[in-house]
């Protein structure tokens, strides 16, 4: 679960190599991917919304 997680993040920030990237499609199910993708996403964007809480005070 490590690695899908290291993809997904390092994909988001468009920095995964194209071996790693062959690798992941490979290898792993695309509902994990897409799962983790969508859990990391709304992680973010409710991060952004705290911190723009928090400045806002």
């Amino acid at each position: 679960m490590w690695s899908v997680i290291k993809s997904v993040l390092a994909a988001l920030i468009g920095v995964q190599s194209d071996f790693q990237r062959q690798q992941d499609f490979s290898s792993g199910k695309p509902t994990t991917f897409i799962l983790v993708a969508i859990v990391v996403t709304l992680i973010f964007v409710l991060l952004l919304i705290a911190v723009a809480n928090m400045a806002a005070r």
